[in-house]
């Protein structure tokens, strides 16, 4: 008995078709038109992070990995400190 792999092999491609503009977003804002920003530790772990950055409607907004956009307020590179590489030493610092 000879099966027709034809209704399967279309449903594939349709489904990874459409997870390609998801990623394609991802991919953009990485290396957005905006320039990106990179901070490293100033606690000495020998870490750095690299975020991209884009206009937003008050300002200047970093956009980390997986898509999550932080405001930039007076300071991008030490607004990305804080919020990664230096996180859990910068609660500690401000009594949280």
């Amino acid at each position: 008995m000879k099966r027709n792999f034809l209704p399967f092999t279309v449903s594939l491609a349709v489904l990874s078709l459409g997870a390609l503009p998801a990623a394609a977003g991802q991919r953009a804002h990485a290396y957005s038109p905006e320039g990106s920003v990179t901070a490293c530790s100033r606690y000495g772990h020998g870490t750095c992070y690299t975020a991209g950055l884009r206009a937003g409607r008050d300002g200047k907004k970093l956009v980390l990995h997986r898509g999550t956009a932080i405001d930039c307020g007076r300071d991008c590179e030490g607004t990305l400190r804080e919020a990664t590489v230096d996180f859990w030493d910068t609660m500690r610092e401000n009594g949280g």
